[in-house]
């Protein structure tokens, strides 16, 4: 299942996508969890990637914080 939508943290507004699962993959999942693929974007540029591996780490801690807010939700 996808998920779409728009996060603030600190002033930045992250537009993100969420492909998540009923059941964790341990193959797949973030952390073994739920989340297949995640992307992160701030102002049209990645700033996360996350597409069955990590392809672009966090650039910075707003954007972790996202990133852990979106997998307390989904993940």
């Amino acid at each position: 299942m996808w998920a779409e939508g728009s996060i603030k943290v600190g002033n930045s507004i992250y537009h993100y996508w969420v492909k998540h699962y009923e059941e964790p993959s341990e193959d797949y999942g973030i952390d073994g969890g739920r989340i297949s693929k995640l992307m992160l974007k701030r102002n049209g540029e990645i700033a996360y990637n996350y597409d069955r591996g990590l392809d672009i780490e966090p650039v910075d801690k707003n954007t972790e914080t996202a990133l852990a807010i979106l997998m307390k939700e989904y993940n």
